[in-house]
This record gives structure tokens, C-alpha cells and sequence, in this order.
């Protein structure tokens, strides 16, 4: 997401206002609020559970892959680039929220699972510096690596069109291309998110 403007004083203030939105509405957000009227209000974006908790996107249907790029909890950089041929399964997540927490070991045992089928699985922090996500890690067993999007919120905004800022938790299926296949908003289910992940790695390269 870019902004313009002619001025340079005036598109660094207009990136901090939405930074801040962001930040303020997600740190309220974690208690669980639905995606249902904004997902199922338009059929054509996908197949969505009648309580709005996830959606699938046929190939068909699916947007633009998503240009993102961070720097993981070790220093590492990460980016749409480096994961381009591979499914990637995306968790937007921060330390205090309670539902992050209580995925957060299904996650891992997930991550574990498909690792070996080439699926790369990697968390998108919202609001921690990096000794707090690796307590985190330590305390739930987590080895796949988190983005630390808190400074500028770059990656949260590369997938705003597939997470309202309200859901958090919330875990993408990329497909080999980038593209949102799909989401799954609040806690996961692994008997949920586990054929979503088997579908999109059946899938042929498109």
C-alpha cells in the first residue's frame, strides 16, 4: 500500500495515521470479533463458513499474488521473493493475545507436519520487539521464524484486503504463486486448516 502526495512530510504523516489505526483497532480486536458481514456480504470472494470463520478462493478467483518483505526475529530477512514457488502458511499473531496463545502449539505441531512436504510456515507479529517473540518461541516450542512488523506495519498492510484489522489471529494459505488461497480468521482448527493446506499443495503450478 502506498501513498501519495507531494510532499514528503505529508505521506510520512499519512503513514503513521494508518499505522496507528491499525495498531489501536487490532489490540482490541484479539476478544474475536467476525468476518461475516464484510466476507460473506460478497459471495464472489469465496467459499465462506456461515460463521465467518474462514474462506477458501478458487484459483480463478484469486487476486494479485502479495508483495511483502521483513526482518524475522534473528535478524534474517524474509520476503514474498524467497518463498515464491513454495505454499506458505502465514499466522499474524502478538505475544499477550490470548487466542495467538492458545493456537499457537497446534501451529507448531502443523508446522512440523508439513515441513517436510516443503511448506514454509511463518508468523507475522504485530506488536512485540524480538526478545519477546523468542520468549515466546521458547515457551511454546515455536521453530518456524515470526516477521517483526510492529515498526511500520508493512506487512499488515500488504494483506489488508484478506485481514481486517480486527482479526487477530489470523492465518493465510499462500499458494506457489503468492496469492491468497485461504484465510482462516480467529484460532485455528488444524481439521480446518489442514485440507486447506492439502488442497493448495495439490494444486499445480499456476
Amino acid at each position: 500500500m502506498t501513498t501519495a502526495g507531494p510532499a514528503r512530510g505529508g505521506r510520512r504523516a499519512a503513514r503513521v495515521a494508518a499505522i496507528l489505526a491499525i495498531a489501536t483497532i487490532g489490540l482490541t480486536g484479539c476478544a474475536g470479533d467476525t468476518w461475516a458481514e464484510q466476507v460473506g456480504s460478497d459471495p464472489g470472494q469465496g467459499v465462506t463458513a456461515e460463521d465467518g470463520s474462514w474462506s477458501e478462493f478458487p484459483v480463478e478467483s484469486r487476486k494479485a499474488p502479495v508483495v511483502f518483505t521483513g526482518e524475522v526475529e534473528d535478524g534474517t530477512t524474509v520476503s514474498s521473493e524467497s518463498l515464491a514457488g513454495t505454499v506458505t502458511v502465514v499466522n499474524f499473531w502478538y505475544a499477550a493475545c490470548p487466542p495467538c496463545r492458545l493456537e499457537a502449539p497446534g501451529l507448531e505441531t502443523m508446522w512440523q507436519e508439513y515441513e517436510p512436504q516443503g511448506v514454509q510456515f511463518l508468523g507475522v507479529n504485530i506488536y512485540d520487539q524480538a526478545p519477546t517473540i523468542e520468549s515466546f518461541n521458547q515457551s511454546f516450542g515455536i521453530t518456524y521464524p515470526s516477521i517483526l512488523d510492529v515498526e511500520d506495519a508493512s506487512v499488515r498492510l500488504a494483506f489488508a484486503d484478506n485481514v481486517p484489522p480486527q482479526a487477530i489471529p489470523s492465518t493465510l494459505v499462500l499458494d506457489r504463486s503468492g496469492r491468497v488461497a485461504a484465510v482462516v480468521l480467529g484460532p485455528i482448527d488444524p481439521s480446518i486448516l489442514g485440507p486447506m493446506i492439502d488442497r493448495v499443495v495439490a494444486e499445480e503450478d499456476a
